[in-house]
């Protein structure tokens, strides 16, 4: 019992609690145009949409170094962008976490060898624009940069039953309607500055 204690206070407010449970809580919903932001990645460079132009579908993940879930999920991240970068989908990773450093991000980049560029933005002005208060908490954006999907990457941190992004992207590589466009996510609260 003391475990989980530890856990929820390390996380904070789990997200479907921080985020509600319906699409009437969020701040943006599908359809809605996604905002701009500007993060400087693990490389130096700074990044914003402008950058992936080229791509069918941007996949945004709101993310930081420490939180449990966060790191139950950067692998199966990772593994998508692979799957997915000849496919012409693109990821991005943001980092709004205010005790976290770009030196941080870069370790945690080079150890887990992410394939998809890892930024910082320490404002937290990207994360609020989307309405993002967990990580990870990812946006699917079609080709217009619209909102298609926004939440969960999946339903279970262990044995996924539910595939909500791989989903979603799938639909509108075909283009075809994505059927489920929400579900809460759930992980630690962003801690901004």
């Amino acid at each position: 019992m003391y475990r989980y204690l530890a856990l929820f206070a390390l996380c904070g407010m789990l997200a479907s609690t921080a985020i509600g449970q319906n699409n009437d809580d969020l701040k943006l919903k599908a359809g809605d145009a996604a905002p701009d932001f500007k993060a400087t990645a693990t490389c130096g460079t700074e990044i914003s949409l402008a950058n992936f132009k080229e791509a069918d579908v941007v996949v945004v993940v709101f993310n930081c170094n420490t939180c449990p879930v966060a790191i139950a999920y950067e692998d199966r991240i990772n593994e998508f962008a692979k799957n997915y970068k000849d496919r012409n989908v693109a990821v991005v990773t943001i980092n709004n976490h205010r005790s976290e450093t770009v030196d941080d991000m870069k370790k945690r980049a080079e150890d887990k060898g992410f394939v998809f560029p890892y930024a910082y933005e320490g404002s937290g002005d990207s994360a609020r624009a989307y309405g993002a208060k967990v990580t990870p908490h990812i946006f699917v954006l079609n080709s217009e940069r619209k909102i298609a999907y926004q939440g969960a990457f999946d339903d279970s941190q262990k044995n996924p039953q539910e595939h909500y992004v791989v989903d979603a992207v799938e639909s509108l590589l075909s283009k075809k309607e994505v059927k489920v466009t929400y579900k809460p996510a759930f992980g630690c609260s962003i801690k901004f500055k």
